[in-house]
C-alpha cells in the first residue's frame, strides 16, 4: 500500500493497511461500496449460537441445585465458551476483513449500546447481542436498532430490567401482600436509554421521566433469568409478561402515553429515536469517533441535520459522514484505543498464524478487554483516557511482544509501505538503528504513525 490517499482512508475509516493490500477503486468509492454491499453475517459468525440457545442453557444452569456441582461446573464452562468463541470471531474478522469501514461502524454502535460480560447472565449473550441487535441494523433506521437493542436479553439482563416489576402490577401486588422486599421497579435501563443511548446528559429530562419510562418498560423480561419462569415452554430469551407490567398511562418528556402494554415502551422509544437531542448526541459521538476528540462543529451540525431530516436513517447519516470534507483532512488527531491499535498492529505484521486470544490478552493488559467497558457508557475513545504515561509504557511492551511475531518482515521497508507520505525521518532512523528485526518491528508498531490516526 503505497498510495497516501489509500493509506489515509484505511487508517481514518478502518483499522489500517496490510503490506500487500491493493485497491482498484477510489477510497470514497471503496467506502460507499461497503455501505451498498454490506453483509451483516460474515462466515466466521455463522456457526455461533443465538440468544435463544444461550438463554436456554442459562435457564438450565439456574435450575441446577447445590447437589449438582459437577453439572454446574460443566454448564458454567459451556456458558463461558460462548464469550471466548465470540471474542475470537470478532478479532479474526477485524484482522482479516476487507470491509474495515463496516466493521468499524459495527464496533462503534456496539460500544454506544455497551453491555458487559461481567454481568451474570448477560455475559454469554454479548456476542449474540452484537450479532442480532447491532450488525443487521447499522445501515437501517436508528429507531429499529434502538428497539431491538433495548429488548434484547443481553441488555435486559445487563441493566437489571429482567427483574423489574411494576409496583401495582398483578405480580407486584402479590409480592407486596407476601411481605417481600426484593421485588420492585428498577430504573437502570430507563435511565441509561435517556442518558447514554438517546438524548444524552443534560438534555432536559427529569427524574420523573426516568421513573415513568421505567414503569413503561416493566414486563419486558428474560424468562430464563426469573425464578418463576414465565413462558416456560416458549422462548426463554425474551418475553413480555403482562403480569409484571405497571398499569395505567405514563407521561415522558411531557407526552402522555395511554396504557397499551408492550406498546408503551415501543412508542416512547420511537419518539426518543427522532428527538432533536438524540440527533445532536449521535452526531457528536460519530463525528468525534472519525475525526478528533473535539470534532469540527460544521461536521456535527451536518450530521445532526441529516439525522433529523432523514428520521434517523443510518445509511444516509453514514453517507453524509463519508461525503463531508472534514473527515478527509489529513491530520492525526485520534489516539488509537487499545482495540484499534491491537487490530491495526496485527494487520500490519500479518503473521502466518495469529491467535485471536493472544490479541485479546494484549487488549486486557492495555485496559480494554472486549465487552468489559466498566460502565454502560462504553469505552471512551479520547486520548486523555489511553495516552497516559503508564498506558504508553504498556503499549510499548505490547509492541515488543508483537514485534517478535512479525520479525520475518523488514520493518525498514514496511514503514513507508504502511504510512506513505507520513512516515517520518525520525521513525525511519529509529527503525534502521534497531539491533534486531524484532526490535525494528516493535519500534515501528510503537511509532507515532502507528499510534495515531
Amino acid at each position: 500500500m503505497t498510495d497516501p490517499n489509500w493509506s489515509f482512508a484505511v487508517r481514518r475509516f478502518g483499522y489500517g493497511g496490510k503490506p500487500a493490500e491493493t485497491h482498484a477503486s477510489s477510497p470514497k468509492s471503496w467506502l460507499i461500496a461497503q455501505i451498498d454491499n454490506y453483509d451483516p453475517l460474515p462466515n466466521t459468525l455463522r456457526g455461533l449460537p443465538g440468544s435463544s440457545e444461550i438463554a436456554q442453557q442459562f435457564g438450565e444452569f439456574r435450575q441446577l441445585g447445590n447437589e449438582d456441582q459437577e453439572l454446574k461446573r460443566t454448564a458454567r464452562r459451556a456458558l463461558r465458551s460462548h464469550v471466548r468463541d465470540a471474542i475470537g470471531a470478532r478479532i479474526s474478522i477485524a484482522i482479516d476483513t476487507q470491509d474495515q469501514f463496516a466493521e468499524r461502524l459495527v464496533h462503534f454502535w456496539a460500544n454506544h449500546f455497551a453491555v458487559s460480560t461481567e454481568k451474570r447472565g448477560a455475559g454469554p449473550l454479548a456476542g449474540s447481542f452484537e450479532l442480532e441487535a447491532i450488525r443487521p441494523n447499522i445501515f437501517g433506521k436508528f429507531s429499529n436498532m434502538l428497539s431491538v437493542v433495548e429488548t434484547h436479553p443481553a441488555m435486559l439482563l445487563y441493566l437489571d430490567q429482567a427483574q423489574s416489576i411494576g409496583p401495582n402490577s398483578r405480580r407486584g401486588l402479590r409480592v407486596a401482600e407476601r411481605g417481600r422486599r426484593r421485588a420492585g421497579l428498577n430504573e437502570n435501563l430507563a435511565r441509561e436509554i435517556l442518558e447514554l443511548h438517546t438524548l444524552g446528559v443534560r438534555s432536559g429530562y427529569t427524574q420523573q421521566d426516568v421513573t415513568e419510562f421505567a414503569k413503561a418498560l416493566t414486563g419486558h423480561t428474560v424468562p430464563a433469568a426469573r425464578r418463576n419462569r414465565a413462558n416456560r415452554n416458549g422462548d426463554l430469551a425474551y418475553a413480555f409478561v403482562e403480569a409484571l407490567h405497571e398499569p395505567g398511562a405514563k407521561t415522558v418528556l411531557g407526552k402522555k402515553y395511554s396504557a397499551s402494554g408492550a406498546q408503551e415502551a415501543a412508542q416512547i422509544l420511537d419518539d426518543l429515536a427522532v428527538h432533536p437531542a438524540t440527533a445532536k448526541h449521535i452526531a457528536t459521538k460519530l463525528a468525534r469517533h472519525f475525526t478528533s476528540d473535539e470534532p469540527p462543529s460544521a461536521l456535527v451540525t451536518r450530521l445532526e441535520n441529516d439525522f433529523l431530516t432523514s428520521g434517523g436513517d443510518l445509511r444516509s447519516l453514514t453517507l453524509t459522514l463519508v461525503n463531508s470534507p472534514e473527515v478527509w483532512i489529513e491530520e492525526k488527531h485520534k489516539f488509537l484505543t487499545p482495540w484499534e491499535w491491537s487490530i491495526a498492529s496485527a494487520r500490519a505484521i500479518q503473521p502466518d498464524q495469529i491467535d485471536p486470544m493472544q490479541i485479546r490478552r494484549i487488549m486486557i493488559n492495555l485496559g480494554q478487554d472486549l465487552w468489559k467497558p466498566g460502565s454502560p457508557a462504553g469505552f471512551d475513545d479520547k486520548a486523555t483516557r489511553w495516552a497516559a504515561p503508564e498506558s504508553l509504557h504498556r503499549r510499548v511492551e505490547a509492541a515488543q511482544a508483537l514485534g517478535r511475531r512479525g520479525a520475518s518482515h523488514d520493518a525498514r521497508e514496511l514503514g513507508p509501505l504502511l504510512y506513505p507520505g507520513i512516515w517520518s525521518e525520525h521513525s525511519a532512523t529509529a527503525v534502521a538503528r534497531a539491533e534486531s528485526p524484532a526490535q525494528a518491528m516493535a519500534l515501528l508498531l510503537a511509532s507515532p504513525e502507528a499510534m495515531w490516526r
